[in-house]
C-alpha cells in the first residue's frame, strides 16, 4: 500500500472570493521589473559569488535595462556589505538605476545596512518579518500582536535613520519596501493589518508610495489561489493609492540545457555588445531567481 504521509499536512484554505476579477482582467502595460537574482539567486548557490562575480552580474544587469536591482543582504556578510560600498564607491550605479537592499525588521542589522547604503544616490530599504501562522508559533514564540509589533518598531528605526541619512546627503532618495514573508501562509485580514501600520510608521502618502512585497515564500496552494490572496489583498488595504504591490513568485524555476531558455542575462547579443563573456561566467547558466520581482501601480491592481 502507498505511503499516506501526505495526510499529516493541513490543506490550504483556499480564500472565500466569489466576485474574483482578476481572471477577466487583461495587464496592458509592463510592470516595474526588480531583479533579485544577485541576492535571492546567490543565496541559492552552493558556492556564492565573490565580489568581482558579483561587480560583473550588476554590470550585466544595467546592460539588460533592469531599472531597479537588489544587490545584497548587507548585513548579512562582509562580501555582502563590500560588494555595496563598491557600488557606491566605485560610482558603478547608474544615475537612473535604483540598488535595493534586504534586510530582517532588527535594530543591529537595520543599522548595519544604513551604514551600507551611506551615500547612495536611490535606494530601497526592503525590510521584512515572518507573519505566517507557523512561524509565529516556531520562529517567533508569539502572537500576531508580537510580529506586528516587530515590524513596527523595525519601520519606526527604519525610518529615523532615513531622516539622519537625507540629512547628511540631501541628495538621496530613499524609498522602502516591506515583506509580510510568507504572504501565503498569513491570514489574509492579518497580512493587511500588518502592511497598515508599518504604512503609518513610515509616513506614507500617495506621493510617496511604499512598495508591498507580497511573497509567496512558501508555496501551499495553486496559482489561483495565491491570484486569489493577491486581490483581497488589495481590495481591503487602506490608503491602496500609496502602496505599489510587488510580487515575489516561486514555482517559476526551469530547466535549461546548453543554451538560454527565455532569460534576459544569457541573451548572447547583450552579453556580446557589452563585452561580457558568458563562457567564462558558468553562474550565469543559472537562473535561481527567475522571474524578478514585478511591481504593479495601484491603477493595474
Amino acid at each position: 500500500m502507498m505511503n499516506q504521509g501526505y495526510k499529516k499536512y493541513k490543506p490550504f484554505t483556499p480564500i472565500d472570493l466569489p466576485d474574483r476579477q482578476w481572471p477577466n482582467r487583461v495587464i496592458d502595460h509592463a510592470p516595474i521589473w526588480c531583479s533579485v537574482d544577485l541576492r535571492d539567486g546567490n543565496q541559492a548557490l552552493v558556492d556564492p559569488m565573490n565580489l568581482e562575480e558579483k561587480l560583473e552580474y550588476f554590470k550585466t544587469l544595467i546592460a539588460v535595462g533592469f531599472k531597479e536591482i537588489e544587490v545584497g543582504f548587507p548585513s548579512a556578510s562582509e562580501t555582502e556589505y563590500e560588494i555595496l560600498r563598491t557600488l557606491i564607491d566605485g560610482h558603478y550605479i547608474p544615475d537612473d538605476v535604483t540598488i535595493q537592499v534586504l534586510v530582517q525588521a532588527r535594530p543591529h542589522l537595520i543599522k548595519k545596512t544604513f551604514e551600507a547604503i551611506d551615500g547612495a544616490k536611490n535606494v530601497i530599504v526592503h525590510f521584512y518579518n515572518s507573519t505566517s501562522t507557523l512561524q509565529r508559533k516556531v520562529v517567533f514564540k508569539t502572537d500576531m500582536d508580537g510580529v506586528i509589533q516587530i515590524a513596527v518598531d523595525g519601520a519606526r528605526l527604519i525610518y529615523a535613520l532615513t531622516e539622519e541619512e537625507k540629512k547628511r546627503h540631501p541628495e538621496m532618495n530613499i524609498r522602502f519596501e516591506y515583506s509580510p514573508e510568507s504572504f501565503t501562509g498569513t491570514e489574509m485580514d492579518n497580512a493587511v493589518e500588518i502592511c497598515r501600520r508599518v504604512m503609518e510608521e513610515l509616513h506614507i502618502t500617495k506621493e510617496n508610495p511604499i512598495i508591498l512585497n507580497l511573497p509567496s515564500t512558501v508555496e501551499g496552494s495553486s496559482p489561483n489561489g495565491y491570484a486569489d490572496q493577491i486581490e483581497y489583498f488589495c481590495r481591503h488595504l487602506p490608503n491602496r493609492d500609496a502602496a505599489i504591490i510587488s510580487l515575489h513568485p516561486h514555482n517559476a524555476y526551469f530547466q535549461m540545457e546548453g543554451k538560454a531558455l527565455g532569460h534576459p542575462l544569457l541573451n548572447r547579443e547583450v552579453c556580446v555588445k557589452n563585452d561580457i563573456d558568458i563562457r567564462k561566467s558558468p553562474w550565469f547558466l543559472m537562473p535561481q531567481s527567475w522571474p524578478p520581482q514585478a511591481r504593479y501601480a495601484p491603477s493595474a491592481s
